[in-house]
């Protein structure tokens, strides 16, 4: 299956094709700052790289964080739009499953923390043992205080992330990356209708009902 990838989930951004058996064309990736993206550049660029055309695409795998919710919800907008013009599969999967896989992409193997800036002085955290065959989860995804993450990095606990170093600089950063994505959705099978793909967010979503309006004489 020929699957588009988008990985919006961190501070470095990634689009990838994969077309087995021929592979993956050249990841394209963004790490500009602030709030400006240009995922349909990003996108055209994959797919002049892997030599496909938008209506080639037979699946799209979305990062569902958790992570940047901006970057998350565009990377989402696009999947459900493009399942709605061509009929796409849609795969979404855990951002923190895809910096495992990144890990293990990259040469690391041992027992893993997870660790994802979750604002407001919370990390989300989860474990993941990773092999050179495999990667598991051995602990859920969950939010933790700083307190916690220092705790694991000095009782030994090898701890990986987009930023892990702005607050432990033992940890090793790995971003979550569109290729190491797509090739976890080109093993799973568990598609997605458009308005059922999420975004992973731990904390319960809250809102202030406006008064009702008042009558001014």
């Amino acid at each position: 299956m020929k699957i588009l990838s988008l990985e919006f989930s961190s501070a470095q951004r990634s689009v990838a094709v994969l077309n087995p058996p021929a592979g993956a064309g050249t990841e394209v990736v963004d790490t500009t700052t602030g709030q400006t993206m240009k995922p349909f550049a990003m996108i055209e660029a994959a797919l002049r790289s892997a030599g496909l055309e938008r209506e080639e695409i037979e699946g799209i795998a979305v990062g569902r964080g958790p992570g940047s919710y901006t970057g998350i919800r565009v990377a989402i907008s696009l999947a459900q739009g493009w399942q709605l013009a061509h009929g796409v599969k849609l795969l979404g999967v855990s951002s923190a499953e895809g910096i495992a896989a990144q890990a293990q992409a990259e040469g690391l193997t041992d027992k893993f923390s997870v660790v994802i800036d979750a604002q407001r002085g919370e990390f989300y955290l989860a474990g993941y043992e990773i092999s050179a065959h495999r990667t598991r989860e051995v602990s859920p995804l969950r939010l933790a205080s700083l307190d916690t993450v220092r705790g694991l990095d000095q009782a030994g606990e090898r701890l990986i992330g987009p930023e892990i170093t702005r607050w432990v600089t033992s940890g090793r950063v790995v971003f979550p990356s569109a290729t190491a994505l797509g090739k976890l959705a080109l093993a799973r099978t568990e598609f997605f209708p458009g308005e059922r793909l999420e975004p992973i967010y731990l904390r319960a979503t809250t809102f202030v009902k406006a008064p009702p309006p008042r009558l001014i004489s």
